[in-house]
C-alpha cells in the first residue's frame, strides 16, 4: 500500500500538468517582482518629473499674475504723481476730489490713495478713513525713500496701522518744476483682498498643496494659502535647506521637509518687480499616491491572477492532454496483456507532429500579420506627424516642438524665432503644369529650406505652399532670423530645374520673435502669419517682422 502511494506521489510530481501549473505560478511571481522592483521605481520617477513640471507651471502662472498686478499698480501711482497738479497740495478738499476721481477711474489700490505732505502728515486720502488721517508717516522708511528717489518705492509688507490688515504701499514723490519734492502720493493695497494676491488662495495644487509668496529682503511670508502664515518671519537658516537655497537665489524644483516635519515637493519662481518669489508646494505623499495605489493594485491583481491561472490550468490541461493520456493508457494496457497487441495508427506526421507543424504554420502567419500591422502602425504614426509629400514635420509636430521650445525659452531665459513662409507664384505652376510638377517643386523647396539648419531647428509644412521654420534656443533671435530669412529669399529666387522646364518662384516670410512685446507664446504662429501677409503686401520676395 505504501509502495502504491509512493508511486502515485512520484507520478503526480512528474506530471507535465503539475509542472506547467508550477511554471505558470513562477512566471506570475517573477512578473510581480519585476514590476514592483524595476517598473515601480521608474513609474515613481516619471510621476515625480510630471508633478515637478506641473508645480513649476503653477508657480510660474501665479508669479506672472502677481508680477503683472504689482507692475500695473506701480505704474499707476507713478503716472498719477506726474499728473497731480501741485496747487492742489494746498487745497485738501480739491485734492480729495481729485484722488476720488482717479480711484474711481483706476480702482487698483483696494485701500485707496493717500497724499502725504513732506512733514509726514496726511493732506488728503480716498476713501476717507478717519484713523488714517491722523497718522504720521514720517516714521515710515518708504516715505523717506520716496522723497529721496525719483522711482516708485514699494514698501515692505506690513500690518496696517489704520486697517489692521496686511498690506503694501507704493509711493512716489510729487515734485515741482525744479524737481524738489513737495509731497508723496501713495497707493495702499491690502495683500489678500480680491484683485491682488487672492490668486494664491484661489488656485490650489492638489488637495493638500498650497502657495507661498516670500520676500527674501524682508524675510517675511508676504502671502500664503494658509492665512496664519501671512507676515510671519521665514524660518531661520538651517531649518529648511531648500528654503535657504531659495532665499539665496535658487529657482527651480526640489524636495524638502517643512516645519511640520512633512516631506514636500516645492517649485520656486521669481516675481521680478518686487524681488519676491512664489513657492508652489505639495506633499510628496499626495504626489506619489497614484504610484502607491498602483503598487497595491499590481500586488492584488497578481494574487488574483495566480488563483485564476491555477484553477483554469487544473481544468483545461487535463482536457487538453486527454488524447495523449488515452494513447499512453492504451499502450500500458497492451503492455500488461489486457488487450491483444495491435498496431496504432502511425503516420509520418503524427498528432504531435501535426500539432507542431500547425503551430509553426500559425506562428508564421501570426508573425507576418503582426509585422504588417506594426509597419502599418509605424507608417500611420509617421504620417500623423509628417507631411506625406515632403517628409517634413506637419502642424501637429510643429505645435509640439513650439510648445517645448517656449518652455525652454522661459526656463533658460533664451529667445526663439518663428518664420512663416508662403511661396510667391506657386499657384500658376499648379494651374499650368499640373500637380505632379507642383509636387516636385514643393519637394525641391523643402530641400532648400533644410540647408544649413541645426538639428534643433524645425522646418515644417502646414499644407499647400505654406512652410514654417522654428529657430529655438537663441541668444539674439532677431539677428539669426534676419540671416535665415535673407538666405531663404535668395535660395528660393534661384530657378528650379524641373526636367524639361525651368521655373521661377519667390518667397514671402513673416517673422515673430519670442519673447517680444505683443508676441504671446500661444499666438506666435498667428503673429508670424500676419507678418507674412505684411511682407506680401510690401511687394513679395521679402521678409517682415511682426511689430
Amino acid at each position: 500500500m505504501n509502495a502504491e502511494k509512493k508511486t502515485a506521489l512520484t507520478r503526480f510530481g512528474n506530471s507535465l500538468i503539475v509542472r506547467l501549473i508550477g511554471v505558470s505560478i513562477i512566471l506570475v511571481l517573477v512578473g510581480l517582482v519585476f514590476r514592483l522592483k524595476i517598473l515601480m521605481p521608474q513609474l515613481q520617477q516619471d510621476v515625480a518629473d510630471l508633478v515637478a513640471s506641473q508645480q513649476l507651471s503653477l508657480a510660474n502662472y501665479v508669479a506672472r499674475d502677481v508680477d503683472a498686478k504689482v507692475v500695473a499698480r506701480r505704474d499707476l501711482v507713478r503716472n498719477l504723481a506726474v499728473d497731480l497738479p501741485p496747487h492742489l497740495l494746498t487745497n485738501p478738499t480739491g485734492l480729495a476730489r481729485w484722488l476720488e476721481q482717479r480711484q474711481r477711474l483706476f480702482p487698483l489700490f483696494n485701500s485707496g490713495l493717500i497724499a502725504v505732505a513732506a512733514d509726514g502728515h496726511v493732506i488728503a486720502d480716498y476713501p476717507l478713513i478717519p484713523e488714517r488721517r491722523v497718522l504720521d508717516y514720517s516714521e515710515r522708511d518708504w516715505f523717506h525713500q520716496a522723497l529721496d528717489s525719483r522711482e516708485t518705492i514699494i514698501s515692505a509688507p506690513m500690518l496696517g496701522r489704520a486697517l489692521g490688515q496686511p498690506l503694501i504701499t507704493m509711493a512716489v514723490a510729487v515734485r515741482d518744476q525744479q524737481g524738489r519734492p513737495l509731497a508723496v502720493l501713495a497707493g495702499v493695497a491690502v495683500l489678500n483682498a480680491p484683485g491682488f494676491l487672492d490668486l494664491v488662495n484661489e488656485v490650489k495644487p492638489g488637495q493638500q498643496g498650497g502657495f507661498l509668496v516670500v520676500s527674501p529682503k524682508d524675510k517675511l511670508f508676504v502671502s500664503s494659502s494658509d492665512p496664519a502664515m501671512i507676515l510671519k518671519p521665514t524660518p531661520p537658516t538651517g531649518v529648511n535647506l531648500l528654503h535657504d537655497r531659495a532665499m539665496a537665489g535658487y529657482r527651480g524644483v526640489g524636495v524638502t521637509i517643512n516645519a511640520k516635519g512633512d516631506e514636500e515637493l516645492s517649485a520656486m519662481v521669481s516675481v521680478p518687480s518686487t524681488g519676491w518669489f512664489v513657492v508652489a508646494r505639495i506633499p510628496t505623499e499626495e504626489a506619489f499616491h497614484p504610484v502607491k495605489k498602483q503598487g497595491q493594485s499590481i500586488l492584488g491583481n497578481s494574487l488574483l491572477t495566480i488563483t485564476v491561472v491555477v484553477v483554469l490550468l487544473a481544468i483545461i490541461l487535463p482536457w487538453l492532454f486527454r488524447p495523449l493520456l488515452d494513447a499512453a493508457r492504451e499502450m500500458r494496457r497492451m503492455a500488461r496483456g489486457e488487450v491483444e497487441p495491435h498496431p496504432l495508427p502511425i503516420r509520418r506526421h503524427d498528432e504531435v507532429g501535426e500539432l507542431v507543424a500547425g503551430f509553426n504554420s500559425l506562428l508564421k502567419k501570426l508573425t507576418d500579420q503582426e509585422q504588417a500591422l506594426r509597419q502599418s502602425k509605424e507608417r500611420l504614426a509617421y504620417l500623423s506627424l509628417h507631411d506625406s509629400l515632403t517628409g517634413l514635420p506637419n502642424r501637429a509636430m510643429l505645435e509640439d516642438r513650439l510648445h517645448q521650445a517656449l518652455l525652454r525659452a522661459d526656463r533658460n531665459g533664451q529667445q526663439l524665432a518663428l518664420l512663416f513662409c508662403d511661396l510667391d507664384g506657386f499657384k500658376p505652376i499648379n494651374d499650368h503644369y499640373g500637380h505632379d510638377t507642383g509636387d516636385l517643386v514643393l519637394q525641391m523647396v523643402a530641400e532648400r529650406l533644410l540647408v544649413e539648419r541645426r538639428k534643433t531647428d524645425t522646418v515644417a509644412r502646414l499644407g499647400g505652399d505654406e512652410f514654417v521654420i522654428l529657430l529655438p534656443d537663441l541668444d539674439d533671435a532677431r539677428t539669426v532670423a534676419t540671416a535665415a530669412a535673407e538666405t531663404y529669399v535668395a535660395a528660393l529666387a534661384q530657378p528650379f530645374d524641373c526636367g524639361e522646364r525651368t521655373l521661377n518662384l519667390g518667397i514671402s516670410i513673416g517673422i515673430a520673435l519670442y519673447p517680444q512685446a505683443g508676441c504671446a507664446g500661444d499666438h506666435l504662429l498667428t503673429l508670424a502669419d500676419t507678418a507674412m501677409y505684411a511682407a506680401k503686401q510690401a511687394g513679395r520676395g521679402r521678409y517682415a517682422f511682426h511689430s
